[in-house]
């Protein structure tokens, strides 16, 4: 049996002199960490979070296991997300879960200590082996959530590389510029084609002009892709013109037998925009 009325009153007693201790242990100079602040405000708002992370903590000794269990998880994801946290590095955060265990682990020594003619050594070590299962859960979810957010941040960044890598460039005359860089997969491309009608909208653009000379590789699905733009542009009532198709995508090309048969193209992208002008 875990449960122990005595245990749970004597955390309870000594639950802010616990946060206190941890706290005044912490030795970290990274400015990336949240443990690292000067702020008065942000030092109580860690130490009520590491308080409530006690209070939480002590119902395991007054609850049945499974019913804490339950609410300890869905309360700790919730903690989990808090924003501060997981902008911190996260073997910080691991660092401070443990050195809090550590804390946690020796409150519960010294009470086995005061009280050890009542209560037997496997108790004890019951205890330690529950604290540090809720406590590697606590781990747990935290990285998970951190791992969640990484990707969020990634998805985000990538969105915002491959929206700033296909920009629609005014130049004059209604004319513009699609300047096409790096390896395009499927995804970006239908990117591309999205921002690029928007924006060609957007601009009024009657000439465009998609230079293709930073492409190294191109495949199937992504010729198809550019060919839906051209032709959706089309219906814009945008003229498109390809430029710049390296010898590498020219070779491609043949050997998987794309038709580029009905799309203008030329060799440079002086050549485009001088062929473009010709259409004015």
């Amino acid at each position: 049996m875990h449960r122990n009325q005595e245990l749970y009153n004597y955390l309870v007693e000594n639950s802010w002199q616990m946060t206190e201790e941890w706290y005044s242990t912490i030795e970290d100079q990274d400015a990336n960490s949240i443990y690292s602040t000067k702020d008065s405000n942000v030092i109580q708002t860690l130490k009520e979070q590491n308080q409530d992370y006690f209070l939480h903590l002590h119902m395991l000794f007054i609850e049945e296991e499974g019913k804490f269990f339950a609410e300890f998880k869905n309360w700790s994801e919730e903690l989990a997300k808090d924003q501060k946290h997981l902008n911190t590095p996260v073997h910080y955060v691991v660092r401070e879960f443990s050195r809090t265990e550590e804390i946690y682990l020796r409150y519960i020594k010294n009470f086995y200590k005061q009280n050890i003619e009542k209560i037997d050594i496997d108790q004890l070590f019951l205890w330690f082996d529950m604290v540090r299962k809720i406590c590697n859960l606590s781990i747990y979810i935290y990285i998970d959530e951190a791992h969640k957010n990484t990707l969020k941040q990634i998805a985000a960044q990538k969105e915002v590389i491959n929206e700033l890598s296909a920009p629609v460039i005014f130049l004059q005359n209604k004319t513009a510029l699609l300047p096409l860089i790096g390896d395009i997969d499927t995804a970006r491309a239908k990117l591309i084609i999205e921002n690029t009608l928007k924006q060609c909208a957007d601009l009024e653009v009657e000439y465009l002009c998609i230079d293709l000379s930073g492409v190294i590789i191109i495949d199937t699905m992504v010729a198809h892709e550019i060919f839906s733009l051209i032709r959706a542009l089309k219906l814009l009532g945008v003229t498109s013109i390809l430029s710049g198709i390296r010898p590498e995508i020219a070779q491609t090309a043949i050997q998987l037998g794309l038709d580029f048969g009905e799309i203008k193209t030329t060799a440079s992208l002086a050549s485009g925009l001088e062929h473009l002008s010709t259409y004015k």
